[in-house]
């Protein structure tokens, strides 16, 4: 798993104290540009209305989703919808702004426009592949829950804490229609850290095999993490680690996008991730021991 990143995303939203530009501006030190111009994706999950109205909005500098836009927050929102879809071509890793979890088909809300994740993962149904969501993020995706929430062609299973903005995500969300029973939501009390989270983890892993999906996307915010001003969640950079290490061994192809996460450790929690999954992905040594052969 690479690390996919473009300074446009630092034009965007740029000197908020919530989700401002200060989130990703450790990346360019380590990162080259990549383009990718994602605009013909969006309407894989939004209407033709809503994107142009996006569009709009951003070119006429007005405000949406909590957030004031301006023309450069439009490339910033083409580029992560091509960037997000890139990353689920090639099972890399995301860096993009603006978020896009809490965008639904017609709706932008908590600083989402497009919904990155819900767009590369309907391009890969579109393929005839199965895809299993996991947001880990500490907010809910309850953008990305309604646009799958009937099919069951898209499982998604959300960790997120309890109560917390936007105020969805509890267990008996399941699904309807042909999605009943592809949605699963394991809500985490306040102060719940690393163990409440592994658990949970093993929980959706557990699912996921049964669902047997063709490619993992995670949707993977870190307000969750202990230094988030945002939350009140307990995740160490451990936790990061070992939920890429655990995805990884237990399935072949895996995608990421960046979500939230409102401190100053974006960088390290993506990069403690990203080892994670590459760890993961290395084949794991035989418990054979000659030396104990018999014949």
């Amino acid at each position: 798993m690479k690390i996919l990143f473009n300074k446009k995303f630092l034009n965007h939203n740029v000197n908020s104290e919530a989700e401002g530009a200060y989130r990703i501006a450790e990346f360019p030190k380590n990162f080259q540009d990549i383009d990718s111009n994602g605009e013909k994706y969006i309407t894989l999950v939004h209407t033709k209305e809503y994107a142009q109205s996006i569009k709009e909005t951003c070119l006429n500098s007005d405000v949406a989703a909590e957030v004031q836009l301006t023309p450069d927050s439009y490339e910033a929102a083409i580029s992560a919808v091509g960037l997000a879809a890139k990353a689920a071509q090639d099972g890399d890793f995301a860096v993009i702004r603006p978020p896009g979890h809490h965008a639904g088909r017609e709706r932008a809300a908590g600083f989402c426009l497009f919904n990155n994740i819900a767009i590369a993962s309907q391009m890969l149904v579109d393929e005839g592949k199965k895809v299993f969501i996991f947001d880990f993020d500490g907010h809910h995706g309850d953008g990305t829950q309604a646009i799958f929430y009937n099919t069951n062609q898209v499982f998604y299973a959300s960790t997120h804490q309890m109560y917390a903005y936007p105020y969805t995500g509890f267990p008996e969300e399941t699904g309807e229609g042909q999605g009943k029973g592809f949605t699963l939501n394991l809500p985490l009390v306040s102060g719940s850290g690393d163990l409440e989270f592994f658990a949970a983890l093993d929980k959706v892993i557990a699912v996921a095999r049964e669902f047997e999906p063709d490619v993992v996307g995670v949707s993977a915010g870190f307000d969750a993490y202990e230094k988030d001003r945002l939350l009140q969640l307990k995740f160490s950079l451990k936790a990061y680690y070992e939920c890429g290490l655990r995805l990884r061994r237990a399935f072949p192809k895996i995608f990421a996008v960046l979500e939230g996460g409102y401190h100053n450790d974006i960088k390290q929690c993506v990069e403690t991730f990203v080892d994670g999954v590459n760890v993961g992905a290395r084949p794991r040594k035989s418990l054979y021991d000659e030396n104990m052969s018999f014949g």
